[in-house]
C-alpha cells in the first residue's frame, strides 16, 4: 500500500498544505513542524510523486545523484565520470545537494527517488531514515565515497591505511609532534581517516597528538588550525582529512606568519588541481575519483538490471603523491 500525503499529514498532526510546503519549500515552516513531517514521511515511507508508483514497470532512463557540495570544484572529476558513464548507458543525471543536513537530505533524496530509476548517494552522518526509505521502496541504490556496513552496493577509496601512511611518512622525516584535522563528525570517511591517523601514530611509536575539527570545509579548518598553531606546544606537522581543510590549514599558517614546511610540515588526504601549483607543492594521497564515479554507475546499472544480485562493496586504492610540503626531498 503506497502512503499518501493525507496519511503523512494525519500522522504528523498537520494539514496536507503544511506537508506540501515542507516538501516544496513554498512557505516557511517551523523547524519542529518540519521535523514532525519528515519523521512521518520516513515512518510510512512516503514518496512525494506518484511517478514512483510506476518505477517497477516503467523506466525514466534517469539516475539521481545526492552528493553534498556538488558545486565543489575539487569533485569535478567525480561528477564528470558519473555523468559520462550514465550518458554512455543512455541515462540522464539528476543532481541534488543535501548539504550534509540529515533533515534536508531526507527531503532531497525523497524528491530524487520519485523521478529516477536509481540513486547514487553519499550519506551524511544521520541518514538512517533515508536509507530505510530507499530500501522500503526498493529503489536501486549505490553509496558513493562514504561506506557503511555492506547492506547496499557501495564504492569508495581506502581511507585507513593511506592516512596511516601519511603519518608514518612524517614521522620518518623526524617529526614527533603530529596533529590531525578531522572532517565532519559522523561521516564514515571522518571516522576511517581518524582511525588511520591513530594507527599511524601507534606504528610510529608516538603518543596521540592533537586532533581538531575542520568540519570538512576550509573556513572551519582555518579557524581550528589557527587556534591550534597559536597554542603552546603546537605540532610541528599536520595531516589534513580532505582537500578543503588542507586549504584552510595553509591559510591558517599564513595568517600566523608560519612557513610550510619550514615551520609546519603538511601532508594531506585528497589531491586537487591546484595542489601542484601551491608553494610549496602539497604532498597528498590522491583518490581515484574518476574510477569511483565510473564504478558507482556500473554498480547501479547492475542493481537496476538484477535487483536480487549479491551486494558489492568496492574499495579502490589511493596514490601517494610526494611533493615538498612534508619537508623532505621528493
Amino acid at each position: 500500500m503506497i502512503a499518501t500525503m493525507a496519511e503523512v499529514a494525519r500522522l504528523a498532526g498537520v494539514s496536507t498544505a503544511t506537508v506540501s510546503h515542507v516538501l516544496n519549500g513554498t512557505r516557511p515552516v517551523r523547524e519542529t513542524t518540519r521535523e514532525q513531517v519528515l519523521a512521518a514521511m520516513a515512518q510510512v515511507h512516503y514518496t512525494p510523486n506518484a511517478a514512483a508508483r510506476s518505477l517497477a514497470t516503467a523506466r525514466t532512463r534517469t539516475v539521481g545523484l545526492a552528493l553534498s557540495a556538488i558545486s565543489n570544484p575539487y569533485l569535478g572529476e567525480l561528477l564528470h565520470a558519473i555523468e559520462d558513464e550514465s550518458a554512455a548507458a543512455g541515462h540522464t543525471l539528476l543532481l541534488a545537494d543535501p548539504h550534509d543536513d540529515p533533515g534536508y537530505e531526507a527531503t532531497a533524496v525523497a524528491q530524487l527517488r520519485s523521478r529516477v530509476d536509481g540513486v547514487l548517494f553519499a550519506p551524511s552522518g544521520g541518514s538512517t531514515a533515508t536509507l530505510e526509505a530507499l530500501a522500503a521502496q526498493n529503489v536501486p541504490t549505490v553509496l558513493v565515497d562514504r561506506m557503511l556496513d555492506g547492506r547496499l552496493d557501495e564504492v569508495g577509496s581506502e581511507n585507513v591505511e593511506p592516512v596511516a601512511g601519511l603519518v608514518t611518512h612524517l614521522a620518518g622525516a623526524g617529526h614527533d609532534r603530529i596533529g590531525f584535522v578531522m572532517g565532519l563528525p559522523g561521516l564514515s570517511t571522518t571516522v576511517e581517516r581518524l582511525e588511520g591517523y591513530r594507527l599511524g601514530m601507534r606504528r610510529a611509536g608516538l603518543p596521540p597528538g592533537p586532533v581538531v575539527e575542520g568540519r570538512s570545509d576550509s573556513e572551519p579548518a582555518r579557524v581550528a588550525v589557527r587556534e591550534l598553531l597559536a597554542s603552546p606546544g603546537r605540532p610541528a606537522a599536520l595531516v589534513t582529512g580532505n582537500n578543503a581543510m588542507t586549504i584552510g590549514a595553509v591559510q591558517a599558517a599564513h595568517d600566523l606568519g608560519l612557513s610550510i614546511p619550514g615551520d609546519l610540515a603538511l601532508a594531506a588526504f585528497d589531491d586537487f588541481p591546484w595542489a601542484d601549483a601551491f608553494s610549496p607543492r602539497l604532498t597528498v594521497v590522491a583518490q581515484p575519483f574518476a574510477e569511483i564515479g565510473r564504478e558507482a554507475v556500473r554498480l547501479l546499472l547492475r542493481r537496476m538490471a538484477e535487483p536480487d544480485a549479491e551486494r558489492r562493496s568496492l574499495r579502490l586504492p589511493t596514490t601517494f603523491v610526494h611533493r615538498e610540503s612534508c619537508g623532505c626531498r621528493p
